[in-house]
């Protein structure tokens, strides 16, 4: 590894740590466009290789930023990549828009009727694609091509702004940097997604605590997503270029579990054939995880504190320590201090893997996260199914929402493969995209919704002080869907201004909807606030 890749290195570290507030840049720019050439959407993406990645959007919903587009998946870019200038589509373009029912605060998943965009530039290269959305066909007839010019300029030199600013990040870390000897490194890690505050507070304490040699305890439920969190400490660490090995504690046996940790000398045991290397001199210099420590046998916890105090390691069979450097992180769903009491935790242990613990939270304390990572899931299974435009529903971001998702995000992933290839299976030749609904995600509150679909149409916002769950056992069967849709619809508007006594734009805020929409849908189902709240 040279010198030059291990600042390539650094500048991309520098990179992510900026990418938050270059998001809230870049929307204010989007805000900004929309004010000049009025529209329902507009987004920046950033290309990186062959895919567009979103940085920011404004009039998208949450599961856009979790999604990735291979240009090759989506010719709609493609064109515009190759345009030049940018171009309009005609609104009867066969063309599939990629954004078709991600337009947000919608009442359903509708498609996209006028459409437009542009390649920006940084430095004279191809940076990334400026898009412009309208529900409204012939919405963007009167955009001339010197207005379009005029918005990427503003565009581009947003963007010539922000680059500047992380270059001189980049190069503070740079001049930090202890440049050493390194060996090959390993992929980057993958990305930590979500924009609540519980995730914010995370990985402001990931980057405080990565760039020491600190033990690290990462404690939480079962499928949170801890094996991320490790692969961020190490990326983020001086370690970055050395080793990051990986141990299912849980997975082993515990008549082998020293031979896989520490080694072996040939001859210390029957079948032991020839010398072995353990984990510990396998990440030497580098960062070794242990996953599901909560699960090692009391020997090994012995001899596993040895090391930690020492940093040393003996082999079994062997007579002669070794010195390794290595950089411990572990996990685990256990309660470890009632391990202790119980007598199957070691005290020592535990007070040396907690020198700071990092308590990843369960993702029905992450909020709209769900959304953005569904959104994530989405786009993996739409290329690998070969479906098309695989898009939440209304009532199923609201499942979705309400479901307490025990699995946490291992849970919500299998939840959208499957609801993927259900409703793959089920979609019909032509269309536009393939709707997800509540019963192809078959959660139980899934099911409730479904069920609350079938409710007749509520007449008045009093009826909102029963919960939707009650409501869902008031269901009847039989109407058309659309007619099942709007059911739900009332009874959920309903139910936030009841909350809300009445006050819409509390109401809106609350459901992420722009208050004009909010009202919109209101007069559409023929419901009507309260005139202190309208």
């Amino acid at each position: 590894m040279t010198t030059n890749s291990v600042i390539q290195t650094t500048s991309e570290t520098a990179d992510q740590a900026a990418s938050a507030n270059e998001g809230s840049r870049y929307r204010s720019l989007l805000a900004a466009a929309r004010g000049l050439v009025q529209c329902d959407a507009a987004a920046l993406l950033r290309l990186d290789g062959d895919v567009l990645r979103p940085v920011a959007a404004d009039g998208l919903s949450d599961e856009t930023l979790g999604r990735q587009f291979p240009i090759a998946s989506h010719p709609r870019f493609a064109r515009l990549l190759e345009s030049g200038r940018g171009l309009r589509f005609a609104h009867d373009c066969g063309l599939p828009d990629p954004y078709d029912g991600l337009v947000a605060g919608q009442p359903g998943i509708l498609p996209v009727h006028d459409c437009m965009g542009a390649p920006v530039r940084l430095r004279g290269a191809v940076w990334g694609l400026l898009t412009l959305d309208a529900l409204e066909p012939g919405a963007f007839e009167t955009v001339s091509p010197a207005q379009l010019d005029a918005l990427v300029a503003l565009f581009e030199t947003g963007i010539e702004a922000a680059q500047t600013i992380k270059d001189m990040e980049a190069r503070a870390m740079r001049e930090q940097a202890v440049v050493q000897a390194l060996r090959s490194g390993h992929g980057s890690a993958r990305e930590l997604l979500g924009s609540s505050a519980a995730m914010k507070q995370l990985c402001s304490e990931i980057d405080t605590v990565a760039v020491s040699d600190l033990t690290v305890l990462l404690l939480g439920e079962t499928g949170v997503g801890k094996d991320l969190v490790a692969q961020r400490l190490h990326a983020h660490s001086r370690r970055r270029e050395q080793p990051l090995v990986q141990v299912n504690c849980a997975a082993l046996p515990e008549t082998l579990a020293d031979s896989e940790l520490f080694g072996h000398k040939r001859g210390a045991f029957t079948g032991a054939m020839q010398d072995r290397s353990g984990k510990f001199e396998i990440a030497d210099g580098g960062t070794l995880f242990l996953d599901e420590v909560g699960e090692l046998p009391l020997t090994v916890q012995a001899k596993l504190l040895r090391v930690l105090q020492s940093g040393e390691v003996q082999r079994p069979g062997s007579d002669r320590t070794l010195k390794v450097d290595v950089r411990v992180i572990a996990a685990t769903n256990r309660d470890l201090p009632a391990a202790i009491a119980q007598g199957r935790f070691r005290a020592d242990l535990y007070h040396r893997l907690s020198v700071y613990p990092l308590v990843v939270p369960p993702l029905r304390e992450r909020g709209r996260d769900v959304v953005t990572l569904a959104g994530g899931f989405l786009e993996e299974n739409q290329h690998r199914l070969g479906a098309r435009n695989l898009r939440l529903s209304p009532a199923s971001k609201a499942a979705l929402l309400a479901h307490s998702w025990p699995g946490n995000v291992r849970e919500l992933e299998h939840v959208i493969s499957r609801a993927s290839l259900r409703a793959f299976t089920e979609q019909r030749r032509g269309a536009r995209w393939t709707a997800i609904e509540p019963h192809h995600l078959a959660l139980d509150v899934a099911v409730g919704i479904s069920e609350a679909l079938s409710a007749p149409p509520l007449p008045s916002p009093a009826s909102a002080a029963i919960p939707v769950s009650d409501r869902a056992g008031l269901a009847a069967a039989g109407g058309t869907l659309r007619e099942a849709t709007e059911a739900f619809q009332r009874a959920w508007l309903a139910d936030a201004l009841a909350r809300h006594h009445g006050h819409v734009a509390n109401a809106a805020r609350e459901a992420g909807i722009d208050r004009s929409n909010f009202h919109r849908m209101l007069r559409k189902l023929g419901m009507r606030p309260s005139a202190s709240g309208a």
